[in-house]
């Protein structure tokens, strides 16, 4: 399946579950943009992530590469240098190139990877700027709202949460649809590849549409009172006992009614990206491009918004790692289906095919676009997802596990970091199984067919031994073919 120098339109946000649209089964939040896109889209049922946390998934969306082939295998560390993302593999360069909003794989603000343009949001990633950035210069989120008189609180820079709560206007997300817009409407007589990001809906929980959805409408998610139990993870035990101490975005998450009033914002973020992503694709529109662009929609990670009670992201639950993903064709007006298991390894492959472009051999992935053909019986493979790094969504620090005092006096230091750092492989089945091997022993295999909310974990039942070998028989060759250091 090709096409003549199709544009490219790749739009993310961060931190979507796939349960925030229509075509996963959500109608209560109001997402006119999206929803209509996805009418008009191939949809994947189920598309995972490789890891559920910010820096190694969008590598992995950017490169086609696993985190451990790109060096991204936790949050804020740069993407190697010599790794090539999708710009970098178009033969030709007749091609304009831009990415737009947050990045995350180093020197946060500087144009490279073969993108000729970026308009930055973000100023918080300084300290890990490679030696010879400047950390002084500013993003161009930050010029605009100097422009526009906006004074920083602290002096220096504007905080996310601080930003949050500026006017609709002045937000970042009308700031990436603006700089989307300027671009297409730029570069509409010549071919063009725009990735552009928002950072929304991922925390700070609140924004200018907290009062769009009343928290007493608001359901908590089926799975709320599954907070994880002694047959799970000690390291989703632990941050769901850090948040019921400590909260999160001013909310205790003490009370049901707390945790409706974050589900609640969530949502207002959700529709607030929505209007946004209704900006760009209207311009497309505007500028007769629909059908001369292909349009990508997916997400870095999902959110657990309450699910087990937890918060965030950084396990292998479904609510964190399975996210939309939605890929509009030229002159498609019809929605299609790809049902089971897909993996995000595979975007760039796909694009590439689309694209018409050959596929560099030492991708891992493989195209889609048989999977897209409406009605091709292209069978279903297993899905892998890994997990690398201390990252635990209550610290960000490279290389660390900080553990606080009141956690250590529950239990040991050394077992605390080593469940923060346990280098869980999970693999996802077309007929719903799901095993989380971890090389600590706290293997997790549930009946996703059955149990879709993951409440019962399998792994220790009689009877299960035969299907637990056969998933971790399959990790293990996977982690063959793609030279995964890592021994399980």
């Amino acid at each position: 399946m090709t096409m003549t120098r199709p544009n490219l339109l790749f739009i993310y946000t961060d931190e979507q579950a796939f349960n925030t649209l229509a075509a996963y089964g959500n109608r209560a939040i109001q997402m006119p943009n999206l929803n209509r896109l996805a009418d008009e889209s191939v949809v994947f049922d189920e598309a995972y992530v490789v890891q559920p946390v910010c820096t190694p998934s969008r590598a992995a969306l950017l490169t086609g590469l696993w985190p451990h082939q790109n060096g991204c295998t936790e949050n804020n560390v740069s993407l190697w240098s010599e790794v090539r993302c999708l710009p970098e593999m178009i033969a030709g360069g007749d091609y304009v190139t831009a990415h737009h909003g947050k990045w995350h794989l180093g020197d946060e603000i500087f144009a490279q990877h073969g993108f000729e343009e970026f308009a930055s949001i973000e100023d918080e990633y300084g300290r890990y700027y490679s030696d010879g950035r400047d950390q002084a210069q500013r993003s161009s989120y930050h010029q605009f709202l100097i422009e526009s008189d906006f004074v920083p609180q602290n002096g220096v820079t504007f905080g996310r949460g601080e930003a949050a709560r500026l006017p609709e206007a002045f937000g970042k997300p009308a700031f990436v649809a603006r700089e989307a817009s300027r671009f297409i409407r730029q570069n509409r007589d010549r071919p063009f590849i725009l990735y552009a990001n928002f950072l929304e809906p991922h925390m700070p929980f609140f924004g200018p549409r907290d009062d769009q959805y009343d928290p007493a409408e608001v359901p908590l998610p089926p799975n709320f009172a599954d907070a994880p139990t002694a047959a799970q993870p000690l390291k989703a035990r632990l941050m769901q006992a850090y948040y019921l101490r400590h909260g999160h975005s001013g909310l205790s998450l003490r009370t049901e009614a707390e945790w409706r009033r974050m589900i609640a914002n969530y949502w207002g973020l959700c529709s607030l990206v929505d209007a946004h992503v209704g900006t760009i694709l209207n311009t497309l529109d505007e500028c007769g491009l629909t059908d001369k662009t292909i349009v990508v929609f997916t997400s870095d990670h999902g959110d657990m918004m309450g699910s087990h009670r937890l918060l965030a992201k950084c396990v292998m639950y479904q609510e964190a790692v399975r996210v939309p993903l939605l890929i509009r064709l030229p002159g498609q007006r019809r929605g299609a289906r790809v049902h089971g298991p897909v993996s995000q390894i595979d975007v760039v492959p796909t694009l590439l095919d689309l694209l018409g472009q050959p596929i560099p051999e030492q991708l891992p992935g493989k195209s889609l676009c048989a999977r897209m053909t409406e009605g091709a019986e292209a069978p279903s493979d297993n899905v892998f997802i890994m997990w690398g790094g201390p990252n635990n969504g209550i610290t960000d620090r490279i290389g660390e596990v900080v553990i606080p005092d009141w956690m250590a006096d529950r239990t040991p230091r050394a077992e605390i970091e080593a469940a923060f750092r346990d280098p869980v492989r999970t693999v996802i089945t077309p007929d719903g199984w799901k095993l989380n091997y971890s090389p600590l022993g706290e293997h997790e295999l549930y009946n996703l067919r059955q149990d879709p909310g993951e409440t019962l974990n399998l792994a220790g039942e009689a009877g299960v031994a035969g299907t637990v070998n056969r998933l971790t028989d399959a990790i293990r060759a996977w982690q063959q073919t793609v030279a995964d250091p890592v021994v399980t």
